[in-house]
């Protein structure tokens, strides 16, 4: 997939509401150590060998948005989650508040 950060798109004003990645297109051969030659389509007005920061792997976006929903542990009649790490903590009105994995 391709990065839409440096291109300009006459149809969205709105930066903002433009997609982060478009297409899924084929590398048709490697270049350089650092960029690649796709095969775009003629309605994409730019050059075709394209540095390969711009270029994510599909696969990669879906691992991302995977969610995992885990199921609690039942200890003592009550309810408990396994974690594995704490990422983050807050204070929010008063109250902690831990982002954890």
């Amino acid at each position: 997939m391709l990065s839409t950060k440096d291109l300009v798109f006459k149809k969205r004003p709105v930066r903002k509401l433009t997609d982060q990645y478009i297409g899924l297109y084929i590398i048709e051969e490697v270049v350089s150590a650092n960029a690649v030659k796709l095969k775009l389509p003629v309605s994409i007005r730019i050059h075709s060998v394209i540095d390969i920061s711009r270029i994510v792997r599909y696969e990669e976006l879906v691992k991302e948005k995977k969610i995992e929903k885990l199921k609690p542990i039942e200890v003592d009649g009550k309810k408990k989650w396994k974690i594995k790490r704490i990422l983050n903590k807050r204070v929010v009105q008063g109250c902690v508040k831990y982002l954890v994995r």
